[in-house]
């Protein structure tokens, strides 16, 4: 599989770097890398962005997330290998990311879950995460950027 086109972020001067600054918007905040990485890969997995779904495994694999952790974030409901925080981030990354599904956005109820163990802070950082990683896999998923195609660190 070859992707439609170069990836706008490369075409758009600026675009990579405003993106790039974005993703670390939950440095210093408190917010674990490790969440990060699951509600990047949930998200992925949600909008079928292969390229990013490979990407953030490896990326967590390397920061010491477990393969077993990893391999569960697709049924994080029915697991036990997530915290209570992890859990309340899975379920906020799945209401925005499928924001138009139902008739409240995101609820009450999974947004007060985050609210209850977050501070504003890193519920911020939480909501940035969320919003960037959907627009890196709406960008990959329309011009078909092809797995396999991630820079290895």
């Amino acid at each position: 599989m070859e992707a439609r086109m170069n990836n706008p972020v490369m075409v758009l001067p600026g675009t990579l770097d405003a993106l790039q600054a974005a993703g670390r918007t939950y440095e210093n905040t408190g917010l674990p890398a490790l969440t990060v990485h699951l509600v990047h890969l949930r998200a992925s997995q949600i909008n079928g962005c292969s390229f990013c779904v490979e990407m953030h495994t490896r990326e967590a694999l390397d920061d010491g997330e477990s393969v077993e952790r990893l391999t569960a974030v697709a049924a994080w409901r029915e697991s036990r290998r997530f915290t209570e925080a992890e859990r309340a981030a899975l379920a906020l990354t799945e209401a925005v990311t499928r924001i138009a599904d139902r008739p409240e956005a995101v609820s009450d109820e999974v947004w007060d879950a985050a609210a209850d163990i977050y501070d504003e802070k890193q519920l911020a950082a939480l909501v940035m995460q969320i919003a960037t990683i959907n627009m890196w896999n709406r960008v990959n998923a329309t011009i078909r950027q092809p797995a396999g195609a991630a820079p290895r660190s």
